[in-house]
């Protein structure tokens, strides 16, 4: 099987998860950084996804342009900024497996915290507190910039607000959209952008589209307590792939 023919039988279906997960499944996108890695380099990988992913963008901004939390983005946009300029600064020093591991090992705490949390029957968060926001939001955007898996830490700070499904939806989509723009101009500095690369992206682009439009036909299809549902085992079947896949690199 030629080399080709192997990424487009990954990219592909990488491309439809990222689609899902822009149409409101938000969390699906972090499997497709680990699926396209098995055929080409993470470094690579990401800089053909993030032109995808703002195709994409265009599309659920539209989407979920009536139903998102205005008060989450002002905190966590500005966050992210910081994330990503670390992300930027520590690029060429930190270990893409160290990456997959930190947000893997949050994704399954999360998974827990709020297995518990319901359990215990703890009162949801009111509204969205400064502090943690902060520190969710430049997470988001660091893990955002390395490996394009920024959905854990946001879900983290998110999910517990418990928000309409279309509010979360929205509000994850709207966030994630600034992030990739910001992800720009220092994927550009790092020579990322190369005429293969970006000619791989538009081929990839209607299949993105047509999947986006996909994960939004979903969502107001599936109710309240389904939704979160879905969304905690997407979430824990990421990170346990995420330190599966880790491990063996570090250890």
């Amino acid at each position: 099987m030629s080399g080709e023919l192997q990424f487009y039988l990954v990219a592909v279906p990488a491309v439809i998860v990222l689609g899902l997960s822009k149409g409101g499944f938000t969390g699906l996108s972090s499997l497709a950084m680990p699926m396209m890695s098995l055929v080409i380099s993470p470094v690579r990988a990401a800089a053909i996804v993030l032109p995808v992913l703002i195709v994409q963008d265009w599309v659920s901004v539209w989407a979920f342009r009536r139903d998102f939390s205005p008060r989450n983005l002002v905190i966590l946009i500005p966050a992210s900024m910081i994330g990503v300029a670390a992300g930027w600064l520590l690029a060429a020093h930190v270990s893409e497996d160290v990456v997959r591991m930190a947000v893997g090992v949050i994704s399954i705490a999360f998974v827990a915290y709020m297995l518990i949390r319901d359990r215990l029957g703890l009162a949801p968060v009111a509204t969205p507190g400064v502090p943690t926001g902060l520190l969710w939001g430049s997470l988001a955007g660091f893990t955002s910039f390395i490996s394009h898996a920024g959905a854990p830490p946001f879900q983290v700070y998110v999910m517990p607000q418990n928000l309409k499904p279309r509010v979360f939806a929205g509000t994850a989509t709207m966030f994630f959209a600034a992030v990739n723009l910001i992800k720009l101009p220092p994927y550009l500095m790092l020579g990322q952008f190369s005429r293969e690369n970006l000619t791989l992206s538009a081929l990839l682009i209607p299949v993105a589209v047509l999947s986006t439009f996909a994960g939004v036909w979903l969502v107001r299809r599936v109710s309240a307590d389904r939704f979160y549902a879905i969304i905690l085992v997407i979430t824990f079947l990421i990170g346990a792939k995420l330190i599966y896949d880790a491990v063996p690199a570090l250890v």
